[in-house]
């Protein structure tokens, strides 16, 4: 989950290497490097433990370090303490070989048992400078060149990785290497960059190629030459991002998560524009047709955190409007499972980078027994997306916050129409119905700008919730599925602790939790549960707890039983998950902000989660 930039050129590395960096520190935070070289000298490397502007002090924003040659690392750790020791770029002995690395080595302690025999030393906890070290071995033993060298450290490899390696004798070359770990390589009039995401390089340029599993690319001034695991040379198609490169950048806004839930009106717009041409749903870029439609007897919905959460939602959906039964599973937990699959079902993965190691997993496990897949994804040319049989691109642009908002909505509004089409092309939804429903999702995006309108009262209320150190989110069918979003939200952002439950499920336990003053939101948008859950909500009042409703304009009742109440319009019921998230969203955001944390970057998490 760690972040890698690389560059090669005319300018001075360094400046760049810092700026990509400040776009990828949401994949990690406890550490950061760089290491610099100019022309034939010896690399300089820079580390320091802490967020990325340590590092910027250190070296004047770069203008310290000389060098027109560099690769950089901003680091979540899994081996070894965050510390200056453990940062990235790591170096053999004799720094012949420097690198950085994201992923995790499963085999290290082996091989670092290996390399110690033949007389390697070890200064750091993590699994890198194995890597590091083990290439640096196969290049004195054969010498056949970095390509060779990294080749047979492949080989050797159990895990995941995305390498970015310089070595003394190649001044001004970087070589990278991957294996289930997102890398991309832009290349523009001279210069060449690396990183592992696209905002990285957006401002400099929008022209990248991918680089596959188990692949090695050399990179010079300008220029890109590919290999296979056997060092053949391959050839690679140039692809356009088509990202805006100022929906990477803040715009006015105090943090990206605040921009991000503004952002959420256009691009499910966007989203919903992509597929519906002239009132009709077109699955043909998607590659799903209505007769394969039609064979489907059973979907099963994979992700991971907010996407799972989608899938929760989606699965009411699409079960309300067909007759296909319909599973959602942690990924973390599905790639494991010995279960049966028919081969007339449906997997769908849901990811936002494309890149998550267990969604991944569980695809290939799905592809390896002939199941039909479905990416539902944000990023062209991601590992999920070329690896699906089908891909739904949601278009949320770059999301940097680590917790995600307009990924999560633009997944919903996939899930919505997959289930009206589904639906439709299987004969169980008639055509006035199926009209009416698209109609309806084209008013949601105005109806989200209303909320956002509204927001100060939101951000009123999280006042008072920022010394409270429980909470609780109760709803039944989609109002569940979306108060465990709103849940994840609030503790993944604001450290308070808070959990999620059907309020029908109550009192099988998690009422004995309740006490004076708890705050609990009760969701209440779908009107034939409405009743149900106001009961639930007067049973933790009666316990003392505070309560906050979230509902539909008209339902005006609630007052004289919640503390606090927040409405949303009024759409149709199946579609209320679009509406309701957005005060959660807000709700999280506030009480991080009235705790004073950093809202980008929580402690502890990593935007795009790629090791296991």
């Amino acid at each position: 989950m760690c972040g890698i930039v690389g560059f090669t050129g005319a300018a001075q590395a360094a400046p760049i290497l810092l700026d990509g960096l400040s776009k990828l520190e949401y994949r990690g935070y406890d550490s950061a490097g760089i290491a610099v070289r100019d022309g034939s000298s010896d690399v300089e490397i820079v580390k320091a433990k802490g967020k990325l502007k340590v590092l910027k002090e250190m070296t004047n924003d770069g203008a310290a370090v000389q060098g027109t040659c560099g690769i950089g690392h901003t680091r979540w750790a899994t081996h070894g303490e965050p510390s200056t020791l453990n940062a990235h770029p790591h170096a053999s002995d004799d720094g012949n070989v420097v690198a950085v690395h994201n992923g995790i080595i499963e085999n290290y302690q082996e091989l670092r048992e290996k390399l110690t025999k033949s007389g390697y030393e070890f200064k750091s906890q993590t699994d890198t400078e194995v890597a590091v070290k083990l290439i640096d071995y196969y290049y004195k033993k054969y010498g056949l060149g970095p390509v060779d060298s990294i080749a047979r450290a492949m080989i050797r490899i159990r895990g995941s990785y995305a390498l970015c390696v310089m070595f003394r004798d190649f001044a001004g070359e970087i070589y990278t290497a991957r294996k289930d770990s997102p890398m991309i390589i832009g290349v523009t009039g001279g210069e060449t960059y690396v990183a592992s995401d696209v905002p990285a390089i957006l401002k400099y340029t929008r022209n990248v190629y991918y680089i596959g599993n188990m692949e090695i690319a050399k990179l010079e001034k300008g220029a890109v030459t590919f290999y296979n695991i056997d060092r053949e040379e391959i050839s690679k198609e140039l692809v356009e991002i088509k990202w805006d490169a100022e929906a990477a950048e803040k715009g006015g806004y105090e943090h990206f998560m605040l921009k991000e839930i503004h952002e959420q009106p256009k691009v499910v717009r966007d989203t919903i524009n992509s597929v519906v041409k002239d009132g009709k749903i077109d699955f043909g870029d998607i590659g799903l047709s209505d007769d394969e439609m039609k064979k489907i007897n059973q979907i099963y919905i994979v992700a991971c955190g907010s996407a799972y959460h989608v899938g929760m939602a989606a699965q009411y959906v699409i079960e309300d409007f067909t007759s296909i039964p319909v599973r959602v599973e942690l990924a973390s937990e599905f790639r494991y499972r010995r279960m049966p699959l028919s081969n007339e079902s449906l997997v769908i993965i849901i990811s936002q980078s494309g890149e998550t190691a267990d969604s991944l997993a569980a695809l290939r496990m799905a592809k390896d027994k002939g199941i039909k897949t479905l990416g539902i994804v944000n990023v062209v040319g991601s590992s999920i997306a070329r690896e699906a049989d089908n891909v739904f691109y949601t278009l949320a642009g770059p999301e940097i916050s680590v917790a995600t908002t307009k990924a999560y909505s633009t997944q919903l509004i996939a899930g919505y129409l997959l289930a009206i089409q589904f639906a439709f092309a299987r004969g169980e939804m008639e055509q006035e119905t199926y009209d009416k429903l698209i109609a309806e999702m084209y008013t949601l995006p105005e109806k989200m700008e209303k909320i956002l309108e509204d927001k100060e009262r939101i951000q009123w209320y999280a006042n008072k919730l920022s010394g409270c150190k429980d909470g609780f989110f109760i709803g039944r069918g989609i109002d569940y599925a979306i108060g465990l979003e709103g849940s994840l939200k609030m503790k993944e952002i604001s450290y308070l602790h808070s959990e999620a439950y059907a309020a029908g499920e109550l009192k099988h336990g998690p009422i004995s939790l309740i006490e004076e003053g708890i705050p609990v939101i009760g969701i209440l948008t779908q009107p034939d549960l409405y009743e149900k859950t106001v009961s639930n909500m007067v049973e933790v009042k009666s316990r003392g707890a505070s309560l906050m409703g979230l509902t539909t304009y008209g339902n005006y009742s609630i007052e004289d039983l919640a503390d606090f109440t927040v409405y949303i319009p009024q759409t149709d019921p199946h579609f209320t998950g679009s509406l309701s998230v957005i005060p959660l969203q807000l709700l999280g955001y506030y009480v991080s902000v009235a705790k004073g944390y950093d809202v980008d970057k929580p402690r502890n998490l990593a935007k795009s989660v790629t090791v296991e």
